[in-house]
C-alpha cells in the first residue's frame, strides 16, 4: 500500500520585476506629463499663496481626523446596537444608517447649515447665549454634517464587524467569569475593529474626498484656497492640478499609515 505524500509546501509567487517593458513606457509617459506640467504651466504663483495653502491642508486634515474620530465612537453604540437590541432602539439606529447613507451629503450639509443655523438665529435666548458666537459660524455645521455621515457609514460596518465575531471566543470569555463590559472591552470590541479595519482605511479615504464641501458653506478649507487662487489669478489648470496632487498625498499617506496599522494588529483568522 503506497504512502501518502504530504502536500508541498505553499511557495509565493516571485515578485515582478518594476523594469517590465510596459512599466517602464508607463513611468516614461508619465515623467513626460510631470515634464509638461512643471515647464509649460504657470507656477511663479505659487510662492505668493504658499501659506494660505499650507492653513488649508491644515483645515482639511483638522475637519478629517476629527470628524472620523468622533464620528467612528458614534459608530460603535449605531452598530452594537443593531446587534445586541433592544429592539426599538436597533429600529432608531438602522433608521438612522438607512436615512443618512440614502440622502446626499451635499443635502444634509445644506439643510444643517440654512435650515437649521437660520432656525437658531430666529429665537434671541440663543443669540444672547454663549454658545451663539460658535453657532453662526459655519464649520460645527460642516463637522456635524461630515461627522454624522461618517458615523452612519461606518455604523453598518461595525454592525456587521460585531455580528460576525464567532460565538465561541465570547462563550469562552463567559466561562472566564468576564462580566459584560469587560467582555465587550477585552473580547468583542477589538475583535470587531480588526475585521473593520480594512473597510475604515476606504471610509476615511472617502471622508477626505468629502472634506471640500464644506467650502459651499464657507468653511475655508484647501478646496477653498484653490478657488479663491482661480479667482484671484483667472487660471484654471494649474490649481485644479496642484488640489488634485495635495489630495493624491494625502490619500496616499492615508492608505500607508493604514496598512502599517493593520501589520502591527494581527488580523489574520479574524
Amino acid at each position: 500500500m503506497s504512502e501518502v505524500q504530504a502536500p508541498a509546501a505553499y511557495v509565493a509567487p516571485k515578485a515582478r520585476s518594476l523594469f517590465e517593458p510596459h512599466r517602464i513606457v508607463l513611468m516614461l509617459i508619465f515623467a513626460g506629463l510631470i515634464f509638461c506640467v512643471a515647464w509649460f504651466m504657470r507656477w511663479d504663483w505659487l510662492p505668493r499663496y504658499q501659506g494660505r495653502l499650507l492653513y488649508g491642508v491644515g483645515q482639511t486634515l483638522l475637519m478629517l481626523f476629527s470628524t472620523a474620530i468622533v464620528g467612528f465612537l458614534f459608530a460603535v453604540p449605531l452598530g452594537l446596537v443593531q446587534v445586541t437590541g433592544p429592539k426599538p432602539l436597533a429600529l432608531l439606529a438602522r433608521g438612522f444608517c438607512t436615512l443618512i447613507r440614502g440622502t446626499p451629503l451635499l443635502l444634509q450639509l445644506w439643510l444643517l447649515y440654512y435650515g437649521l443655523g437660520s432656525l437658531f438665529a430666529q429665537f434671541p435666548e440663543i443669540r444672547s447665549s454663549f454658545l451663539w458666537p460658535y453657532l453662526r459660524q459655519a464649520w460645527p455645521y460642516g463637522f456635524t454634517a461630515l461627522m454624522i455621515s461618517f458615523a452612519a457609514y461606518e455604523g453598518e460596518v461595525m454592525r456587521g464587524a460585531f455580528a460576525g465575531v464567532p460565538k465561541g471566543e465570547l462563550e469562552a470569555g463567559r466561562a472566564f467569569g468576564m462580566g459584560r463590559f469587560t467582555l465587550f472591552r477585552r473580547i468583542w470590541l477589538p475583535r470587531a475593529i480588526h475585521r473593520a479595519l480594512p473597510t475604515l482605511t476606504g471610509e476615511t479615504v472617502l471622508q477626505l474626498k468629502s472634506t471640500p464641501l464644506v467650502a459651499t458653506v464657507t468653511v475655508v478649507d484647501v478646496y477653498a484656497i484653490i478657488s479663491r487662487v482661480r479667482q484671484e489669478t483667472f487660471l484654471t489648470y494649474e490649481p485644479l492640478l496642484l488640489l488634485a496632487l495635495i489630495y493624491l498625498c494625502l490619500t496616499g499617506m492615508l492608505v500607508y499609515a493604514f496598512r502599517l496599522l493593520e501589520k502591527r494588529i494581527p488580523t489574520r483568522g479574524a
